[in-house]
C-alpha cells in the first residue's frame, strides 16, 4: 500500500516536472509574454513537496507520530496553493507589499502549527487542518477567476476555474470521509481506499490546474504575438506610404525645381532675345521706309551681334556651371566688369529714375569667370531695381562697393529700398524662395552657386541707410598677387 501510494506521487512530481521543464524552456526564448514567476514558484514548490511526501510515505512506521520530512512537504503545499492564488489576484491587479508580507507571515505560522500538530495531534486533525486552509484558498482563487472573466474572458482561465472546484470539492470530501469513517487511522493500511482516492484526485486536479495556467500563458503569447504582427503590418504599411509620399514629393519638389530654374533661365535670356527682337522690328521698319543708311545699318547690326553674343555666353556660363569641372578663369577687372554690367541695365536704371553710386577700388583684380561673375552681378542690380521700384523713397539709389580686404576681395550691391522680412531673409538664398511674384532672374540660389563654384561666399545684410544689401567675398587664393 505504501508503495503504491508513494509512486502515485511520484508520478504527479514527473507529470508537473515536464511542464515545469517545458515551460521554462520556452520562457527563454519569448520576449513578448512571460509567465508570472508565482506561477513557476508554485509549480516548483509542489513539484518538490510531491517527491518529500512520496519518499517519506515509503519509510513511514507510524502514520500518528510521521518524520519532519512531512512538516517540510506540507509547508511546500501550503506554499504552492498561496503562490498560486496570487498568480490569480495578479491578473486582476498588483500583488501589493502588504498581501506578500501577510502571505510571507502565514508561512511561518503553518509552518509552526503544522510542527506542532505532528507531534502532539493524530493523522485526522492533520488533514483537516490543512484541507481547511487550503479550501479557503481555492475559494478566493475562485472568486478572483470569475472576476477576472468579466473583464477579459479566457477559456483557459474557465478551465482552471473547473480545476479549482474540483480542488475543493475533494479536499471538502477528504473531511466528509474522515469524520463519516469515525475510525481513528494508526497505520498506512488502516487508510481508506475512497480517501486516497480523493487526495489522488486532488492532487491530479491541481496539476490540471497547473496545465490550465500553462495554456492561459500560450494563449497570451498568441494574443501578443498577433497583435504584434498586425503591428509590424502596420508599421511596414506605413513606412511603405512614407516611402510613396517621399518619392512623390521628390519628384513634386524636382519637377517644381526644374520648373522654377527654368524660369528664371528663360528670364536672363529674355534681356538678349528681347532686345535683339526689338532691334530686328526697328530693322524692319526702316527697310520698310526705305530710311536704312551704311551707318544705321551698322550700328544695328552690331547691337544685334552684341546681344546674340551675350545670349549664347549666358548658355555657356549656365552649362559651365552645372558642370562637374573645374571654373574657367582668367583675370578679370571688375571695376570693368561692373561698368559692362550697368551698361546693359541702364535704360532701366534711366527709365525707373535710379541713382547709382560707385565706390570701387582702382584695378580691383580677381581671378574669376567673367561670364559668370557678369551673371550674379547683373542679377543682383536687377533685383535692386525692383526693389526701388516698389519703394515709395523719391531718392532712389543703388549702391554698388568693392574693395580689398583682408580676407580677399568684396564687392557688394545695396539699395534703400524697403529691405526685406525676417521671414524672407530664412529662405533668401532657397531656389524656390522669390520675394516677387515675377521671378528673380538668375535667381539668389543660382548667383550662390556661382559664388562657391569659386570659392567664395555670397550673403546678405540690412542696408545702414534702409534697404537690402548683398554682399560677394572672393577668397584670397583667386585673388592676382598684383594689385597695382
Amino acid at each position: 500500500m505504501k508503495l503504491l501510494i508513494s509512486i502515485y506521487f511520484f508520478i504527479l512530481a514527473i507529470i508537473q516536472m515536464g511542464l515545469f521543464f517545458g515551460v521554462y524552456h520556452y520562457y527563454r526564448s519569448q520576449n513578448l509574454v512571460k509567465p508570472s514567476p508565482y506561477w513557476m514558484s508554485s509549480l516548483l514548490a509542489s513539484i518538490i513537496g510531491l517527491l518529500i511526501f512520496g519518499a517519506g510515505i515509503v519509510t513511514l512506521a507510524d502514520i500518528k507520530n510521521p518524520q519532519f520530512n512531512f512538516t517540510i512537504a506540507n509547508v511546500l503545499f501550503y506554499s504552492a496553493a498561496v503562490l498560486q492564488v496570487l498568480f490569480c489576484q495578479s491578473l486582476n491587479q498588483k500583488i501589493s507589499k502588504q498581501l506578500k508580507i501577510g502571505f510571507g507571515i502565514s508561512l511561518i505560522v503553518f509552518f509552526f502549527a503544522f510542527e506542532y500538530l505532528r507531534q502532539n495531534a493524530n493523522f485526522e486533525v492533520r488533514t483537516i487542518f490543512v484541507v481547511t486552509l487550503v479550501s479557503i484558498l481555492y475559494t478566493w482563487q475562485i472568486f478572483v477567476l470569475n472576476q477576472k472573466k468579466r473583464q477579459a474572458p479566457s477559456r483557459q482561465l474557465l478551465y482552471l476555474q473547473y480545476a479549482s472546484c474540483a480542488e475543493m470539492f475533494f479536499a471538502l470530501g477528504r473531511i466528509a470521509i474522515l469524520i463519516a469513517s469515525g475510525l481513528p487511522i494508526l497505520q498506512v493500511d488502516q487508510i481508506p481506499q475512497i480517501l486516497i482516492l480523493f487526495t489522488i484526485a486532488q492532487l491530479v486536479m491541481t496539476t490540471l490546474s497547473y496545465i490550465a495556467i500553462g495554456g492561459y500563458w500560450a494563449e497570451q503569447i498568441a494574443i501578443a504575438n498577433l497583435k504584434s504582427h498586425t503591428e509590424n503590418q502596420e508599421i511596414r504599411r506605413l513606412l511603405q506610404e512614407r516611402e510613396q509620399l517621399m518619392g512623390s514629393l521628390l519628384k513634386a519638389n524636382k519637377s517644381a525645381s526644374t520648373g522654377a530654374l527654368s524660369a528664371s533661365i528663360a528670364h536672363e535670356l529674355n534681356q538678349p532675345l528681347g532686345a535683339s527682337s526689338l532691334n530686328i522690328q526697328f530693322l524692319q521698319k526702316k527697310l520698310a521706309d526705305g530710311e536704312l543708311n551704311p551707318e544705321l545699318q551698322k550700328e544695328i547690326l552690331d547691337t544685334l551681334l552684341s546681344d546674340n553674343q551675350r545670349a549664347a555666353r549666358i548658355i555657356s556660363s549656365l552649362r559651365s556651371i552645372f558642370s562637374d569641372g573645374e571654373v574657367n578663369t582668367s583675370q578679370v577687372n571688375l571695376g570693368n566688369l561692373v561698368q559692362t554690367v550697368l551698361s546693359i541695365a541702364k535704360p532701366e536704371l534711366t527709365a525707373k529714375n535710379i541713382q547709382v553710386v560707385l565706390r570701387l577700388q582702382p584695378n580691383l583684380l580677381a581671378s574669376a569667370n567673367a561670364s559668370e561673375i557678369q551673371q550674379v552681378m547683373l542679377n543682383l542690380i536687377n533685383n535692386g531695381i525692383e526693389a526701388l521700384v516698389a519703394s515709395d523713397r523719391i531718392d532712389k539709389r543703388l549702391t554698388i562697393e568693392g574693395s580689398y580686404s583682408d580676407t580677399g576681395v568684396q564687392i557688394s550691391v545695396a539699395d534703400n529700398g524697403e529691405g526685406l522680412s525676417e521671414e524672407s531673409q530664412s529662405h533668401l538664398f532657397e531656389l524656390l524662395s522669390s520675394t516677387k511674384g515675377s521671378g528673380m532672374g538668375l535667381g539668389l540660389w543660382l548667383c550662390k552657386h556661382i559664388i562657391s563654384r569659386h570659392g567664395g561666399s555670397l550673403w546678405f545684410e540690412d542696408n545702414p541707410g534702409g534697404g537690402a544689401r548683398f554682399v560677394i567675398q572672393l577668397p584670397p587664393e583667386v585673388i592676382q598677387s598684383s594689385q597695382t
